[in-house]
């Protein structure tokens, strides 16, 4: 058991040696935390939660009601539950699953505000892509998944091709990678009742090029 805080967020929380970063806060999720501004009510999803810590923290934030912590691991969950408990937070849900789908299977298609993920560095990408494809499924419009990582052009390409962006951010020797769902619904450019065939033309022209640019826009704020 080890003690930690977090933007005066106290935390005491059990591990075990078989689980991520058993003794300490691991310095990937740390930069990771410190890249988001979570508010009360928020919804947020621990995806891959560990023994808790990321989750046991928002729900100090958000309110623990507001959480949800999945991870496939049965002593992680074990772990989380025993911390939940301990920190005053048995409120926040835990799911033990192999990944977020049976969110979408529950009924929580567009639910969440944030997703947080520290992705498992040792396996090939097929996780991470599970991840960042349900990710925004279960996102609001305007919620943000939030990953950090050590090898970056990966990521940020699958990202951008998923949400069409990805704001990047080093921190302490990680990259912290947001993107945010933008609403799928079709922008639509109504015609003047009295329209001619040549104006019409030009208009489906501009929409065309409307679309293509909105899609391939990259966001300003990148490295």
């Amino acid at each position: 058991m080890f003690t930690a805080e977090i933007n005066g967020v106290c935390m005491k929380l059990a591990t075990d040696p078989k689980l991520f970063s058993p003794d300490h806060p691991d310095r990937g999720t740390l930069a990771m935390l410190s890249a988001v501004e979570l508010s009360y009510g928020q919804k947020l999803l621990d995806l891959g939660c560990g023994y808790g810590l990321v989750g046991i923290y928002a729900g100090a934030v958000c309110g623990s009601e507001n959480i949800w912590m999945l991870d496939r691991d049965s002593k992680a969950i074990e772990m989380s539950r025993i911390n939940t408990e301990a920190n005053g937070c048995d409120r926040i849900n835990l799911l033990q699953a192999d990944g977020p789908e049976i969110l979408i299977d529950t009924g929580h298609q567009r639910s969440f505000d944030w997703i947080l993920s520290n992705p498992p560095y040792h396996e090939d990408f097929s996780v991470a892509r599970r991840f960042i494809e349900t990710s925004e499924r279960l996102l609001i419009n305007g919620g943000k998944l939030v990953l950090v990582v050590k090898r970056l052009e990966w990521y940020k390409n699958k990202m951008r091709s998923v949400f069409g962006g990805a704001r990047v951010f080093s921190i302490d020797g990680y990259y912290v990678l947001i993107s945010e769902k933008r609403s799928s619904k079709p922008d639509t450019i109504k015609a003047p009742k009295s329209t001619t065939r040549k104006h019409m033309k030009k208009l489906r022209q501009t929409k065309k090029a409307h679309r293509s640019n909105s899609l391939n826009g990259v966001p300003s704020e990148e490295i």
